[in-house]
């Protein structure tokens, strides 16, 4: 995995950038801080919840209807996709020219949610398919969050290097890094 370092030159990758992956665990700020850069970049803000998986109703699209939606996507040639399932990855790596992975702690993104839920419990949230109200999470998705880090990050790891060896990744592990990269890049608010 090519590793860039918080710094000047993670920021000149961030600017140059026209296809970029954000990932990370559920209630990590993945959707915000995509919006925040496909707006401040002029890209192309796609949620993999939004416009690929879910159709309303929480009724999952067909596996086959989720790679050809997501393929039809990642032709553009500018764009800013939020979401960490690395079994995508074969489609949408070899067009990526940055990862930036959001890697806070289990606490930060369990916390992150709670908040979520009280600001849109049984309404839909900007990033989420119509149709699809904001639930009560339960076990399962919890436990999703708390084992994030030791049971799918390297699955993660693994898919990059299998289908990106090449593209650089920005590891933010706080809000206060994710700041940092969009002062070096000197995208403001």
């Amino acid at each position: 995995m090519l590793e860039i370092p918080l710094g000047k030159d993670a920021a000149i990758q961030l600017r140059a950038a026209r296809r970029i992956c954000v990932i990370g665990s559920s209630g990590a700020g993945k959707s915000t801080y995509s919006q925040r850069l496909s707006s401040s970049l002029n890209l192309t803000y796609v949620s993999l919840d939004r416009d690929v998986r879910w159709l309303p109703g929480w009724q999952e699209r067909s596996r086959e209807e989720q790679r050809e939606r997501l393929s039809a996507l990642v032709a553009d040639e500018a764009w800013v996709i939020d979401g960490s399932g690395s079994s995508s990855f074969d489609i949408r790596l070899p067009r990526t020219d940055l990862i930036v992975w959001l890697r806070l702690s289990r606490w930060k993104c369990l916390l992150d949610v709670a908040k979520r839920v009280a600001r849109y419990k049984g309404t839909v949230r900007p990033d989420m398919a119509e149709g699809c109200p904001e639930p009560l999470p339960d076990r399962e998705f919890l436990s999703y969050i708390w084992n994030f880090e030791r049971r799918f990050s390297p699955r993660i790891i693994q898919e990059i290097e299998r289908h990106g060896p090449s593209v650089p990744v920005i590891t933010l592990k706080s809000y206060g890094e994710m700041a940092q990269l969009l002062d070096l890049a000197g995208i403001r608010d």
